[in-house]
């Protein structure tokens, strides 16, 4: 199987402080991989050198065994890569359909032209409108993203991770702050949308880390200390010292 995403020997420093020390990974393609470790632990902090927001202090990170680290994000994301934020980062006066549009018009090769109509691009269009529904929201295409509910937004935000095309997708707590039905909704979104791509995850909800994950690797310290099949995981004596504890039973 071909490799996706592979970590050689990666560090990451601020001054002194080494939040990423040595680490080597590899996911698959079409993989679902999950990045789990207490809070410091240096998730978010892998992702932005995974997606080009931060340049490694040492190592080297591959995408589809083509060295991306160093690239800007954009570059990244032309690569084939795509991801969200712990934050959700839509375009709040924007409908939603505009949101979605924007992200499907580079993907299908539309540049800016002052002399042809955005509308009347039927690719971009049914594009839209295909993603629209995947997400469950084209009850409410019309209306501006800030004044969607939370769970509405970070649903969008997936949808537009998703619109360019990409088959390496980062998700970064895609349901944090959501109440148990809202949970199960996005896992459903997340497993149907990232179907036959390959997905690298951070969460801090172990049912939907176990849930959705076919390997999953535990970062603490800005180490990873295992790395495994759901049940090795849950099996680990390091990780149930270092992090799962009770989370493991």
């Amino acid at each position: 199987m071909s490799t996706a995403i592979e970590l050689r020997n990666v560090e990451k420093s601020f001054g002194v402080t080494a939040v990423i020390r040595d680490v080597n990974l590899k996911i698959a393609s079409g993989e679902r991989h999950a990045i789990i470790g207490p809070n410091g632990a240096g998730k978010s902090t892998l992702f932005n050198l995974i997606s080009g927001y931060m340049v490694p202090s040492k190592g080297e990170i591959l995408l589809r065994d083509q060295v991306v680290s160093g690239l800007a994000p954009y570059q990244i994301n032309r690569r084939g890569l795509s991801r969200s934020f712990q934050v959700t980062n839509v375009f709040a006066n924007m409908t939603v359909w505009e949101n979605l549009r924007c992200a499907v018009l580079w993907a299908t090769g539309n540049r800016y032209a002052f002399w042809k109509s955005i509308d009347n691009l039927p690719e971009v269009r049914e594009r839209t409108a295909r993603i629209l529904q995947d997400i469950g929201l084209t009850s409410r295409r019309d209306i501006p993203a800030g004044l969607l509910t939370y769970a509405e937004q970070r649903a969008l935000e997936i949808g537009i991770t998703v619109a360019g095309g990409a088959d390496v997708i980062l998700l970064d707590e895609p349901t944090a702050g959501m109440s148990h039905a809202e949970t199960e909704r996005a896992v459903a979104l997340i497993r149907r949308l990232t179907e036959g791509r390959t997905l690298l995850i951070v969460e801090h909800d172990m049912s939907v880390v176990f849930g959705l994950a076919d390997r999953i690797s535990v970062l603490v310290y800005g180490k990873i200390i295992a790395s495994g099949t759901p049940e090795q995981i849950r099996n680990d004596p390091k990780v149930k010292e270092a992090y799962l504890g009770e989370e493991a039973a």
